[in-house]
């Protein structure tokens, strides 16, 4: 009975102490298990490829993070830093050096990075500084053409009548003037212009007077003679060879020599660039200068009237399709160089200043 109980407490004995020893071991487990599996850590930690870096809290020092942490972050912003790749200039390129790749920046920092400095200021101001060319002097609209003083406010409608003498000159009047220039010889293109420019001597005689030019007006007089007796009916320009410039007239000058403004541009049908007070001198006051045109119509001839006035408008036409073509291939708008130089010439022979041969479409 006594071997019995002492064998039944020593049982409870080993129980026991196995009891307490598997509590151990479990809660060792426990506490290995809870170190093995805490995510929070790993989760925290910073990857060592990536760039895009998320910085450390503001509560954490750097010198209490690990050493494997600190060499792993700056291995991944050395060997994946672009910005700095794509700027760095490979050293085997012999080709001049580029810029470097600009970000694109707001514009309010753009524009207060391109203001210059003051003293960028007074160093392009000093003497002897390199500035920068003016723009306005390098795109000056007059050089293109451009209405810069506001003398032609129809070039919407001026420039549609232009299409349509472009249209009319180029497709029917330059073929005909180039096969009469090509087929008919120099001196008889000459004979026709000098005969053409004898006939129109009372017109310019008129204008002569009427712009108190005596002297210009004895020199018409003694030219119209001469050509037409010496000169065979005006065919031969002996007065010039005499030393008698020939010089023309119309009453559109003579307004303008008493003071009467252009106006505004104008073009007109098949006769080019006028303005008002040209096309009325020219449509209207000076046929009352030609005797030649009174005889005509007293006669019942109009039509030679009008064949006489297209013929003169061809031979002129003819003298100056070089030019035209010429002006049409460097300008970079026909139009207002046309324009330009028009109002030029006018403003030279109101002035009594014949220059050359600038293009003026049309008869006069």
């Amino acid at each position: 009975m006594l071997v019995k109980s002492d064998f039944s407490g020593v049982t409870r004995a080993l129980f026991a102490a196995s009891m307490a020893i598997s509590a151990v071991l479990i809660a060792s487990d426990a506490r290995a298990a809870s170190k093995l599996y805490d995510m929070n850590p790993i989760i925290g930690q910073e990857n060592p490829l990536d760039v895009q870096r998320v910085p450390a809290p503001a509560a954490t020092p750097v010198a209490a993070q690990p050493a494997t942490a600190v060499a792993s972050s700056q291995f991944g912003s050395q060997l994946y830093d672009m910005d700095r790749m794509l700027n760095e200039r490979n050293p085997f390129d012999t080709s001049p050096a580029q810029p470097p790749v600009v970000r694109p920046q707001a514009a309010s920092q753009v524009a207060s990075e391109a203001a210059p400095r003051p003293e960028e200021v007074a160093q392009m101001a000093a003497p002897g500084a390199t500035s920068f060319p003016d723009l306005d002097d390098e795109y000056d609209p007059g050089q293109m053409g451009g209405d810069v003083d506001g003398r032609d406010p129809l070039e919407t409608i001026n420039r549609g009548i232009f299409a349509f003498n472009e249209f009319v000159y180029q497709y029917l009047m330059t073929p005909a003037a180039r096969g009469y220039n090509a087929v008919v010889p120099e001196t008889v293109r000459d004979s026709m212009s000098n005969t053409i420019s004898n006939l129109k001597a009372p017109v310019i005689l008129a204008n002569d007077v009427l712009q108190g030019e005596v002297k210009r007006a004895g020199i018409t007089i003694a030219r119209f003679l001469l050509n037409s007796t010496l000169g065979f009916l005006g065919t031969q320009d002996v007065a010039s060879e005499l030393g008698l410039s020939k010089h023309s007239e119309d009453f559109g000058q003579t307004l303008g020599a008493w003071g009467v403004g252009e106006g505004f541009y104008l073009v007109l049908p098949l006769l080019g660039p006028s303005n008002p007070r040209d096309a009325i001198g020219k449509l209207f006051v000076d046929g009352y200068f030609d005797p030649f045109g009174y005889y005509l119509a007293n006669t019942d001839n109009e039509e030679w009237g009008f064949v006489r006035s297209g013929t003169s408008g061809f031979v002129e036409y003819a003298g100056i399709v070089d030019d035209l073509d010429n002006l049409r291939q460097t300008s970079v708008d026909f139009y207002g160089a046309l324009r330009s130089l028009y109002r030029q010439r006018r403003e030279a022979e109101i002035r009594n200043r014949e220059q050359g041969a600038v293009p003026a479409l049309g008869g006069r």
